[in-house]
């Protein structure tokens, strides 16, 4: 793997890792100050921060678990499953909710991002 996939993969780890540790802060750290979230049509690291907020809210015991993750050169593209979304799956027979998403890293930095859940929402 080369230097620019080791630190695309290592961006990618650290956004889930935010996200499961509610760290809203990390994400300066993660996102590119221009960052773009394709699915949820907006720019910015602020646009980001208020969608998880309102993530955790909704769903207080949500968490990302990463399944695969798979690496070229800057880009990254991710299958992930949702746990803790209290109406997800009431019965407990279906699968869990799933993510695909595929980010771009520029300077160390996700820079784009697109995705898609099962839940009929966009990701990211």
């Amino acid at each position: 793997m080369t230097d620019e996939a080791h630190e695309a993969k290592a961006v990618g780890l650290r956004m889930y890792d935010a996200f499961n540790g509610r760290n809203l802060a990390a994400l300066e750290e993660v996102l590119a100050p221009d960052f773009v979230s394709h699915p949820l049509r907006t720019a910015g690291i602020g646009a980001v921060a208020d969608a998880w907020s309102k993530m955790f809210a909704a769903h207080p015991d949500i968490q990302v678990s990463v399944e695969d993750m798979l690496v070229d050169h800057d880009r990254v593209a991710v299958r992930s499953v949702l746990q803790g979304l209290s109406d997800s799956v009431p019965s407990g027979t279906e699968p869990a909710p799933t993510m695909m998403e595929i980010f771009r890293v520029q300077g160390g930095r996700i820079a784009e991002l697109w995705g898609l859940s099962s839940l009929g929402r966009p990701a990211g």
